[in-house]
């Protein structure tokens, strides 16, 4: 039974303590208070579900106190003075409901249970947008406005809080991983372990450690119908049970978990071939989201490139290149077989033909605009990249050695031994 928080004012004390007993004797927390006027205080600090009011108080009538709550706090008005045009204009107000005193007791705790349902409803749903707002790399998916991409956002907003299992429809590179993630960022789960296992490398030996692993969060299975089928009765116990044979550990473990699964092939067809239980398949796919791929979705190509290229951008320290029209016109005749991973990628490319002065989006998609001889390898990239930021923290601090250092958060003799290996020239720094 869920336990509401309710907050009673009254300047009866005899009702204020009869309504805390009844509310108290439901296994729910009362506050009391004599004043209207302290209710604001006691709001932010008790975090009322309901607020159970008086109407007829002095210095601030119930009524008064309605009109200065947030739309969004549900407030039963009580009163023993009440008539018809008061309840009218206390239910025009805002009220969530009104109760005329003596009250039936099983009355006001059912209407006080679904004003805090609702309420709690309302902060659940306000914490989910937040959530998925905040969702690390969600945007390098969901960015869009095509349809598929409003539907998809609406999907996952409507499924993150379910601890109903979830099968990603998708192709290579359309971002199975970050949804999924997200799922698990926008869920109840989200402060417990998001695990991520290849379906083909599990083994029945490793699927005890594997949801152990996972327990108290999710379980993200990549390409479930590549999972081997020695391991799939295991698995199929796992989703109906919750427990799973561990040899190592002397038998059964018993594991809360969601698991989310993902394929880029047909499932039904792969259960026809015998390569999936069809149980399995059943039980895993309790939400079915399917990730469009990204030529289905052209009108998102601009968008996404322009997001991609400013990180990178970013990245490289360079101003974003141009998109010219012979740009976007190579990218929306592209099929984009690697979908959104693919056009990461080329934003990549692009971005470092621009550091070197080279290269269109046409070379950029089909590879050929870095000569193979200019384009660094990781060693290089990363002694190019600590010899521009060693150099701006030389220039930002004149020369100042320790301080330089120090905002590197490096040692000083760290600093010298660096400057010497990559070549830098202190003095023509400043």
């Amino acid at each position: 039974m869920t336990a509401y928080r309710i907050l009673i004012i009254d300047d009866d004390r005899l009702m204020r303590n009869s309504l805390v007993d009844l509310i108290e004797a439901a296994g729910w927390t009362a506050k009391a208070l004599a004043r209207a006027t302290e209710a604001h205080l006691w709001i932010d600090q008790f975090n009322p579900d309901v607020i159970l009011s008086d109407v007829r108080m002095p210095d601030m009538t119930g009524l008064d106190l309605l009109k200065t709550l947030p739309v969004t706090q549900p407030v039963v008005l009580i009163s023993a003075h009440g008539d018809i045009p008061m309840a009218v204009e206390a239910m025009s107000a805002g009220a969530y409901s009104f109760v005329e005193k003596p009250y039936d007791p099983k009355r006001l705790l059912l209407i006080l249970s679904h004003a805090a349902e609702q309420n709690q409803m309302r902060a659940r749903n306000m914490r989910l947008r937040e959530r998925l707002h905040q969702v690390s790399g969600l945007d390098r998916v969901l960015l869009g406005q095509t349809n598929d991409m409003h539907r998809l956002r609406e999907a996952i907003t409507m499924v993150g809080e379910s601890d109903a299992s979830v099968l990603l429809h998708g192709e290579t590179g359309t971002g199975k991983d970050l949804v999924a993630r997200a799922l698990h960022d926008i869920s109840a789960r989200c402060d417990g372990p998001y695990v991520k296992v290849s379906a083909a490398q599990i083994s029945a030996e490793h699927l005890a450690h594997i949801a152990q692993n996972a327990n108290g969060g999710t379980l993200f299975l990549d390409e479930i119908c590549a999972c081997p089928l020695g391991v799939q009765p295991m698995l199929l116990g796992l989703i109906e049970t919750g427990e799973v044979l561990s040899p190592g550990q002397g038998g059964v473990q018993t594991v809360d978990l969601r698991i989310i699964s993902s394929t880029n092939e047909d499932a039904e067809q792969a259960a026809r071939e015998g390569r999936l239980r069809r149980d399995l398949l059943y039980r895993l796919d309790g939400f079915a989201l399917h990730l469009p791929p990204l030529r289905n979705r052209l009108d998102d190509v601009a968008l996404l490139m322009q997001r991609f290229l400013q990180e990178f951008s970013a990245l490289y320290e360079i101003d974003p290149p141009d998109v010219a029209d012979a740009d976007l016109s190579a990218l929306l005749a592209h099929d984009w077989p690697g979908n959104v991973r693919e056009l990461r990628n080329v934003a990549e490319r692009r971005v470092m033909m621009a550091r070197h002065g080279t290269g269109s989006m046409q070379d950029a998609i089909s590879g050929t605009g870095l000569d193979p001889a200019a384009r660094p390898g990781l060693r290089e990239a990363v002694a190019a990249f600590e010899r521009q930021v060693i150099g701006r923290a030389i220039q930002t601090h004149q020369g100042r050695m320790d301080d330089a250092a120090e905002s590197l958060g490096i040692g000083r003799r760290t600093l010298n031994e660096k400057i010497v290996k990559l070549g830098l020239d202190k003095d023509s720094l400043l």
